[in-house]
């Protein structure tokens, strides 16, 4: 069992929250120091405070700049996909 503490700023994790919980890709943004306001990306983007003592089960990896800047790519391609402009006005 981890904790928010171990996250760094600016990195992005794969966390498993709770055991039978699925990937989630998050990033630190802002620590104070009690709590981390996160992101966290799923089809939305949520945006919320932990506290550094709220448990992880499982921290899977810390990506690499190669990795995020692939996911990036593919996860924005996709979102402009659901807001293309229609054309017949």
């Amino acid at each position: 069992m981890y904790s928010y503490a171990l996250l760094e700023p600016g990195c992005y994790y794969l966390v498993q929250e709770k055991e039978n919980d699925k990937l989630t890709l998050l990033q630190v943004k802002v620590i104070s120091d009690h709590c981390m306001y996160v992101e966290k990306y799923t089809e939305t983007v949520l945006q919320e405070w932990k506290r550094k003592t709220d448990s992880i089960f499982d921290i899977v990896e810390l990506l690499g700049d190669d990795a995020v800047k692939e996911w990036t790519n593919a996860y924005y391609k996709n979102e402009d996909a659901y807001y293309e402009e229609d054309d017949d006005e």
